[in-house]
């Protein structure tokens, strides 16, 4: 990557907020922004953070959740240890069927919501990496399964002609569906997410 998109990245609102704030990365303000508009995370949720590296949302999710909640991340990548006892990591492949064994095995109790910010090695095809996003997606909404009744969804997607179709798969297994996107995403980025309340 050259010097100048390094440059205007580092000039860019959210990073310096992020720096100037302590979080790891940017995308920590995407889920601050969908938690006030939905109102995703709550005091005392257990949450599984997919794609979880390098670990903007589980500051995030560690907030909200404070000292009586629970929050797991998982990723390819091994995530520098964050100083609190009620977060934990996995490194694990989410769309590996036994992953969510592990990832249930490492919960104190049934999640309350499940998040996902993973995001496919960009090839720059878009068709390709659509597809890829929507195969982390479904990954996602498998590991739903270790929700309580009742609990949420939230997965990053990019737009493209398999949305629908994912959105489709989601109302199966949820009361409500919605598509939505941040401020704090790039503009000009294809993403967006996918929020879903009510477990069936």
């Amino acid at each position: 990557m050259g010097k100048r998109w390094v440059s205007e990245r580092k000039r860019e609102h959210f990073y310096r907020m992020a720096k100037r704030e302590g979080y790891r990365s940017r995308a920590a303000f995407k889920i601050k922004q969908l938690d006030r508009r939905y109102g995703l995370l709550r005091k005392r949720d257990v949450v599984v953070d997919l794609g979880a590296a390098p670990g903007g949302w589980l500051q995030a999710a560690r907030e909200a959740v404070g000292d009586h909640g629970f929050v797991l991340g998982v990723d390819l990548q091994p995530i520098a240890k964050l100083p609190y006892e009620n977060v934990s990591t996995l490194v694990a492949d989410i769309t590996k069927p036994e992953t969510r064994e592990l990832i249930k095995a490492a919960l104190p109790r049934s999640a309350n919501i499940v998040i996902s910010d993973a995001s496919p090695s960009i090839s720059g095809v878009w068709g390709v990496d659509h597809l890829r996003s929507i195969e982390l997606a479904r990954a996602a909404l498998g590991i739903a399964e270790v929700l309580a009744p009742g609990g949420k969804l939230l997965v990053k997607v990019f737009q493209g002609e398999s949305l629908d179709e994912f959105l489709s798969e989601v109302k199966q297994g949820f009361e409500f569906v919605k598509v939505s996107k941040p401020i704090a995403s790039r503009k000009g980025s294809a993403e967006v997410y996918v929020i879903a309340k009510g477990f069936k």
